[in-house]
């Protein structure tokens, strides 16, 4: 099958592979501009981009995909269908009715839940039991065209952002060649979503990691894992900054609550109880046991080796 391949980030990279694999012909790969990177401000290639050039394919950057100039380039390239993986831009018509077998997104959620930007992040973010990948027949909207197939993931206890960033990557692309399989031999019939059933997300931003302890400890452990690793959570400690990394859900009927007398009368976001090895934080319900840290200026650590060298006592206000 010729396919051209339209992707930016490297959630995007194992789709591009799993295509050139499977021994489809991949005409061009679209992907966003270079971008100035650091302080010499030099041209960084996108890692679709460097992909694309290892396997010698030519590369397209358009500023803008809805200019007319850049939709008859790809009109030369005579495609079966386009594959679209976090491109970054949205498509219009002309594009999307364009190939003979139409524009095929692999988007990281069980439509139509959580489309648009950062579904894998908010899927831990939310606290939800299952996330997973859908491809897609595109159409105008966002994330709004007929599902083809759809693979449900279980997420780990301790799933992060990254972690799940990771597995859905390789769960997309081992769909997407089923998908351009059922497609060529017609064995797929289209399903349209149910609009009932939709919601949006929103992008990420470093501000949403500022943790807020009068929510309750699992609404904070689950933005802890979900913004790891970016952007981190954090909140300062002594003026400085401090992300927590990792952290557990502690309740009054934990053992280390009863059995060391900890006040359940503190405030949210004061240190209730400190030991060698790690401190917990009162939280408008429950309480956060903190594994692992980063303070301003240091590198990332267990809880235990930053007691070591700083000191944190109850009664402690953060934020």
């Amino acid at each position: 099958m010729r396919v051209v391949f339209m992707g930016t980030p490297d959630f995007a990279v194992g789709t591009l592979k799993a295509i050139i694999e499977a021994g489809h012909d991949v005409a061009a790969v679209v992907t966003q501009p270079d971008k100035p990177r650091g302080r010499s401000k030099s041209l960084v290639f996108s890692p679709v981009k460097e992909e694309a050039v290892a396997h010698g394919i030519t590369v397209l950057q358009p500023e803008r995909a809805r200019d007319e100039a850049f939709v008859e380039e790809l009109r030369k390239y005579n495609a079966d269908v386009f594959v679209v993986v976090a491109f970054g831009q949205l498509l219009p018509k002309s594009i999307i009715d364009m190939p003979r077998l139409g524009c095929i997104n692999v988007h990281a959620s069980l439509l139509p839940k959580y489309r648009g930007a950062s579904p894998i992040q908010w899927a831990v973010i939310d606290g939800c039991e299952y996330s997973g990948v859908t491809t897609m027949k595109m159409d105008e909207g966002l994330d709004t065209g007929d599902i083809l197939l759809v693979d449900k993931v279980k997420l780990d206890k301790k799933e992060t952002g990254g972690s799940l960033f990771d597995r859905l990557s390789i769960v997309g692309a081992k769909l997407l060649i089923k998908t351009l399989e059922g497609l060529e031999t017609g064995s797929i019939i289209p399903e349209k979503q149910n609009e009932a059933e939709s919601s949006y997300v929103k992008m990420l931003k470093k501000s949403m990691g500022e943790l807020d302890f009068t929510k309750s400890a699992r609404q904070i452990e689950c933005l802890i894992r979900g913004l790891n690793p970016w952007p981190s959570a954090f909140t300062h400690l002594n003026g400085k900054m401090l992300k927590i990394w990792d952290a557990d859900v502690v309740t009054d009927s934990d053992d280390i609550i009863n059995n060391n007398n900890v006040s359940k009368e503190c405030e949210a976001g004061t240190v209730c109880y400190v030991d060698k090895k790690t401190f917990i934080i009162k939280c408008g319900k429950d309480y956060l046991k903190v594994n692992e840290l980063q303070l301003e200026g240091k590198k990332r650590m267990s809880a235990d080796a930053f007691l070591l060298g700083s000191h944190v006592e109850e009664g402690t206000a953060l934020g």
